[in-house]
Order: C-alpha cells, then structure tokens, then sequence
C-alpha cells in the first residue's frame, strides 16, 4: 500500500546539522506484519562480519537460516566458509556492483561496519549504487548497528531514544549521520529500517575476564574508560536476542537503545573479574588497578569520558526483549563458568 511518511525525527544540538532534512516522502511500506514471519527462502546478509556479526551469523544458523556476509580479506572469506557461510570480500574503496547485486536476492540485511574516520560510512559512500541496487531487491528489513556514543557527555543524567544526541568525537558524528542515512533510505525504498544504538560490547574472548587473561598492558584509552563513572554496555547474546525480537516486530523507522540494566563503572567492572580469575586460575592474571594519583594523567578532558547512563526501557517494552545477562555479573560469570584452564595461555615467567 503506498502512504506517504514522516521522516523520523532526530535530536540535534543547535550548532549540528542534519544529514538529510525531515520530509514527506511517497513509500511503499510493507505491512509489519508480514515483515515479521519467518518464511521459506528467508535469507539473511551481514555486512561485516566482526564480533557481533560472526556471533549473529552462529546463532542464526542454529535457527535454520541460510546466513551470508561480508568480510575484508580473502584469509577472512575462507575462515567464514569453512564455518558454513556464503561469504564475499568487500573492498569500500572499490565495491563490485556484483558483490552488491547479491544484497538484493537476500530479506533481511544487518549492517556492522563501523565508520571510517575521515570517510565515514564506507557502504553509504556509494549511496546511490545501493539504493539503485537494492530497490529492485527482496530486503524487507534492515538494521544499522550504530553505538551510545552519538549522545555524548550528558553529565550523567538517564537517556533514552529522544533525548538530544550530541556527539563529541568525529566517529561518533558519522555514527549518527549513517544512522540518518540508513533510516532515510529504508523509507525510500519501503523497507523496514532500524538503528541500534549499542552499548560497550563484550562475550566471549572480548570480556573483561579476557583482557585480565591475556596479561597485556591497557591502552590509554581502555585506561580512559576504566576511570568513566558510568559505562553502558551488553552481552552479545542480547543483541542477538534484540535483532530477533526486531525481525519478529518490525517498527519501521525506529531507534532503538541495546543495553543491560546496570551502567556501572568499568572499574568496577574489572574488580569482578580480577575475583573471579582469581577464583578459578590463581596466579594466571594480571592485576590491572590503575592508582588514584596516575588518574589525572591518564584522563585530562571531561568530555573525553562521555558520561551518561543509557535507558534500555524501550528495548524492553517494546521489543519484549528479556535480558539474559540484566547486569554485568551474570555476564561474566557465564564467560568464565565456560572457560577451561587448558586453552588458555601459557604463563609467563615471573608473571
């Protein structure tokens, strides 16, 4: 049925602007409805086939789906296919309309990969060959994982989906101009678009439990994040949860914040997992307590720490989504309750 839509509206600071400006554009819209069923011949394309996207991939192959994606190197495209995917090397600089031409044979499209700095989005660099691909095409929904990182320093106050974005870092400008860009063109072209905006990722092999594991000393700016008074962050497991429910209820348009229960401190976060190393592998990790009198010169700008607490109540409510790992806790613990003591690595002398 052809309607014609509002563009949904984004919060900017005074001195920023928009990507694309609010307008009525002439859609066709598929009923949420039928872009929620499962049905035969429903195919699955990631663009990027990261941490988040490879653990997606898994999770729908478990579900029956045929599952493709989107690498960088030929070494990765092999990896992916002794895992059971169709898998295509996508060079941003260069794409092959044909590698794009595939997108169009597929339903559902998740899109993780990050923002270039300097370059932005490297999909959306070819906008117009996208869209001119995709219009033709079976893609009936799409996400664009983007990151809590496009509202900036809120002074620690509660956000949610509507309050003003105001990015501080040019990453994180590009996060919520692909965010624009990718919504515009689900309405474009009738397709049922989101944005996920997630926050700190972790799982399996990526975890603070990992870090203190491998024994290697913190980047500046993991050594930033550690000093943050509030860091929002989620379990892969519930993002997929999320990208599920969204498949099954799609609101077209809609942005959505992917986060657990409790924003605490990555300090404190690190002070768990230190316990439960310690727990399960005495002597096997390295401490990683930063003294107060060093805190100054690890951070030296506020705003560099981004500080906020990030509402997940619509992912909840709307969604439906139920958190496997509501807090940090539950999440490592589930890491570390899988790890076995003969993969990890070797200690080293005096270590």
């Amino acid at each position: 049925m052809e309607i014609c839509r509002q563009l949904p509206v984004i919060n900017l600071r005074l001195d920023q602007k928009a990507a694309f400006r609010p307008a009525t554009v002439r859609c066709n819209l598929l009923n949420p409805k039928e872009t929620g069923k499962l049905s035969i011949g429903d195919q699955m394309f990631v663009l990027g086939m990261g941490f988040v996207g490879q653990f997606f991939a898994a999770d729908l192959k478990n579900k029956g789906w045929a599952v493709s994606g989107s690498c960088t190197s030929v070494a990765k495209k092999k990896k992916m296919e002794e895992l059971g995917y169709q898998a295509y090397v996508f060079d941003a600089n260069d794409p092959q309309p044909e590698i794009l031409e595939i997108l169009k044979h597929h339903t559902h499209l998740v899109i993780s990969i990050p923002p270039l700095k300097g370059l932005g989005d490297p999909v959306l660099r070819h906008k117009g060959l996208v869209e001119s691909v995709l219009k033709d095409g079976r893609i009936r929904w799409l996400v664009y994982l983007s990151s809590t990182s496009v509202y900036g320093d809120c002074g620690g106050a509660w956000v949610d989906e509507d309050y003003p974005v105001k990015p501080s870092s040019e990453i994180a400008r590009a996060r919520l101009s692909a965010e624009e860009e990718w919504l515009c063109l689900g309405y474009n072209l009738g397709i049922a678009a989101h944005a996920f905006r997630l926050g700190g990722i972790y799982g399996p092999g990526r975890s603070a439990v990992d870090t203190i594991l491998k024994q290697e000393p913190l980047s500046k700016g993991q050594k930033t994040r550690l000093l943050k008074n509030y860091t929002s962050r989620v379990h892969v497991a519930d993002i997929c949860q999320a990208l599920h429910a969204s498949i099954s209820k799609p609101s077209p348009g809609k942005i959505y914040n992917i986060v657990d229960d409790d924003p605490a401190p990555r300090e404190e976060v690190f002070e768990l997992a230190q316990k439960l190393v310690d727990g399960k592998f005495p002597g096997r990790g390295k401490k990683l307590y930063i003294p107060p009198e060093r805190a100054e010169s690890v951070v030296t700008d506020k705003s560099s720490r981004g500080e906020k607490r990030v509402s997940n109540a619509r992912m909840k409510n709307e969604l439906g989504v139920k958190l496997l790992h509501p807090t940090y806790r539950s999440g490592l613990q589930s890491i570390i309750d899988k790890m076995d003591s003969s993969l990890l690595p070797s200690s080293q002398p005096g270590s």
